[in-house]
């Protein structure tokens, strides 16, 4: 769970590294949250439906949405960042996040997540795997 939440202590933080780990279980975190507000929405809209011909789903979809808006946007910031720090991470610029821009840069940008970062120390920190640099990313 720490590593779910880490993004969010490290909310404005574009500098440093961060782990695949880390990168990972955030963006799990990020679509559990995501399937709990669906389902929770769609369960609520069919279980008010049958009182509340036409208002109840309406409301509720409002209501859902306005949370779902609010979790996305509060997000975006550490989502970011975060990114920018997996790719400080293979010693590239965080500017390579703007070829998501791109068609299929998305594409490119998720195989970039997924390679290892490098070993020990680069231009942008110490290797956060590295046990003795622990205390600066607690």
């Amino acid at each position: 769970m720490e590593w779910m939440i880490l993004p969010y202590r490290r909310y404005f933080d574009f500098s440093g590294r961060s782990t695949r780990r880390e990168y990972w279980l955030f963006y799990l975190f990020y679509m559990l949250v995501l399937a709990a507000v669906f389902v929770m929405t769609f369960s609520i809209t069919f279980s008010t439906t049958d009182r509340h011909a036409n208002s109840g789903p309406a409301l509720v979809l409002g209501v859902f949405g306005v949370l779902v808006a609010v979790f996305v946007l509060g997000t975006l910031i550490p989502a970011l960042a975060l990114m920018v720090r997996r790719l400080h991470d293979q010693d590239r610029s965080g500017l390579f996040v703007l070829i998501s821009f791109i068609p299929f840069g998305g594409l490119v940008l998720l195989i970039m997540m997924l390679l290892a970062g490098t070993r020990g120390p680069n231009r942008y920190g110490p290797d956060p795997r590295d046990s003795s640099h622990a205390s600066v990313f607690d």
